[in-house]
């Protein structure tokens, strides 16, 4: 008998060894390490004279994703010990932030755990993670795809958020956290793979829809809170062409919350864009309007926590220093917005375009307040008063409020084989008491230009120059500012800025530069911003090593932003994917 035992045993181990072996032959395992870290120092040029208690900062992650087949799995661990300057405290702390597996077969897909997805452009659903901006809106729960005809996409997705490291069983949670249970389901159809008629045609379109909801519980001593608050979505894609054109438009019940003034009105949203292209030009026209669309899981939620939706921004996203220190951040109580994009290159062999061609941008874009009309409140009229239907807004009136504008001219050359040069001129209005909540500030009206210059000394070494200037129409050094209202004023006026790089392909890059704000207001604020920064880089692994100063300003993303400090030290930035 122990002898039959002994001779199942072995051949149970020997089919466990090679299901083992192949399954680990069918394997794929991917991830990626990141770790920033900033040492501070006290810079009485620049006004540090505190460290309130924190010479560290250290922002970390790693994740790790396994796939075989129709299975997949990944883990994420993150650490902020403490958190860097500008990053929520709530971040601070270690631990296993996000986890899930999944099961796609094609027809079904099924995942547990943490979920990021998005539902057409964002309107009534997307959660994302930002490491940039210490973001992350995930949803823990579970998602259900199906796909049961070609072209068709079905979707449902059930849980609740992350909110930092609070836990998510509602039984655990504290007073002060009262996230609501998020459901959604989503369909599309790509007509164009559904009927055999349209799979060749010029023709192109698709449709979709979403439907999301979040359950609270109303604890509230003060307002009738809605337990149920759900929002709809409709849109459509048409493609023909060299034309395309898609719309979304999003209606959400009224939702009472701290981003609202807890008004009682519904929310609504609209997005369409218009694009011609052909080779060598190009063209984008987009409009966009949002009028209290503000969706959180939790009524209490304030900055950019728990969104179970997105507003996308529809203004030009610029990556140079000086620009990108005014990026617009979406405003989701009320926004009427535009944009148009040009791109055209002028061909090789002309007068203009020469050997290699000459590409030309032109981009503007506005964004404006909506008009709203006060409502009958008992005997009187209110208008966005607490606890009221807030207010009335003819769909496509426009207010005389402006929150931002950008109008934008680039020239990106070819010179020779040797020499490239780009080229911009921005001219910008940004409403910084509404954006970053100065009160009282007057709004930027700038003009700014900046010069990147690249030589190539030989196939492995380059040199690349950067001049860039800002010049404000109304706000420098003849302007009068209160005492009272000079930390409003820290990063006006006018700047200069210049950096110099130096690469050797393919490992490392030096760099030095300045941002001078030789232009502002007050004088104790016209300070020199020196940097520099050395790159190594070794096949998917990069370590960047910068010392110097950094100036107060705005961090966005995709229209969500966050504050940053100015200050001074030295950082390290290590990643590394495999």
């Amino acid at each position: 008998m122990r002898k039959h035992i002994l001779v199942l045993l072995a051949l149970a181990l020997t089919c466990f060894t090679a299901s083992a072996q192949s399954f680990l032959e069918n394997s794929q395992i991917n991830g990626s390490f990141q770790t920033d870290a900033q040492y501070y120092m006290l810079d009485e040029g620049i006004g540090i004279t505190d460290l309130k208690g924190k010479k560290l900062g250290i922002n970390g992650f790693g994740k790790v994703n396994y796939t075989n087949g129709y299975f997949s799995a990944g883990i994420r661990f993150e650490a902020f010990l403490p958190e860097m300057n500008g990053f929520r405290s709530e971040l601070n702390g270690l631990g296993l932030a996000n986890y899930f597996a999944t099961y796609d077969n094609g027809f079904i897909g099924v995942t547990v755990g943490d979920i990021y997805d998005q539902f057409g452009c964002g309107f009534v659903f997307r959660t994302y993670e930002e490491w940039s901006l210490g973001m992350d809106n995930a949803l823990r729960g579970a998602r259900v795809v199906l796909r049961p005809a070609q072209g068709v996409t079905l979707k449902a997705v059930y849980g609740r958020q992350r909110y930092f490291w609070a836990p998510y069983l509602e039984r655990e949670m504290s007073n002060d956290d009262r996230r609501g249970i998020v459901r959604g389901v989503d369909a599309e159809w790509d007509l164009n793979q559904s009927i055999s008629l349209m799979n060749e045609s010029e023709f192109k379109m698709s449709l979709g829809g979403s439907f999301v909801s979040k359950k609270q519980t109303d604890v509230s001593s003060f307002y009738n809170i809605p337990e149920n608050v759900g929002a709809a979505a409709a849109r459509v894609n048409l493609g023909y062409g060299n034309w395309a054109l898609s719309t979304e438009y999003a209606y959400k019940i009224n939702d009472p919350s701290a981003i609202n003034n807890f008004i009682y009105k519904e929310g609504r949203a609209l997005m369409s864009s218009l694009s011609y292209s052909q080779k060598g030009f190009g063209a984008v026209l987009q409009v966009k309007r949002v009028d209290n669309m503000s969706f959180k899981s939790m009524y209490t939620a304030k900055q950019n926590d728990l969104d179970i939706n997105f507003i996308p921004p529809i203004n030009y996203t610029h990556t140079h220093s000086l620009p990108s220190m005014y990026t617009y951040s979406t405003q989701p109580n009320g926004e009427m917005a535009a944009q148009l994009q040009v791109n055209y290159t002028i061909p090789k062999g002309t007068a203009l375009g020469g050997k290699y061609g000459t590409k030309l941008a032109f981009n503007m874009s506005q964004v404006n307040d909506i008009v709203r009309d006060s409502v009958q409140y008992g005997n009187t009229m209110a208008l966005n008063e607490e606890g009221t239907l807030g207010y009335v807004s003819r769909f496509f009136a426009v207010s005389d409020h402006r929150f931002f504008r950008d109008i934008n001219f680039e020239v990106d050359k070819k010179i020779n084989k040797d020499w490239h040069l780009t080229a911009q001129y921005i001219n910008l209005y940004y409403d910084i008491e509404t954006i970053e909540g100065h009160a009282g500030a007057p709004a930027v009206k700038a003009n700014i230009g900046f010069m990147d210059v690249t030589y190539k000394i030989n196939k492995k070494q380059s040199l690349r120059l950067e001049l860039q200037g800002l010049w404000e129409n109304e706000v420098h050094k003849g302007f009068d500012v209160e005492e009272s209202e000079k930390k409003d004023y820290q990063k006006r006026g006018d700047w200069a800025a210049a950096l110099l790089e130096y690469s050797i392909n393919p490992h490392w890059s030096f760099s030095i530069g300045d941002k001078w704000n030789y232009g502002n207001p007050v004088e104790e604020y016209r300070d020199h911003y020196f940097t520099g920064t050395a790159t190594y880089i070794h096949e998917a692994t990069r370590i960047m090593l910068s010392a110097g100063r950094q100036s107060e300003g705005v961090v966005c993303v995709g229209g969500v932003c966050r504050t940053v400090p100015a200050s001074s030290g030295v950082s390290l930035t290590i990643s590394t994917s495999f």
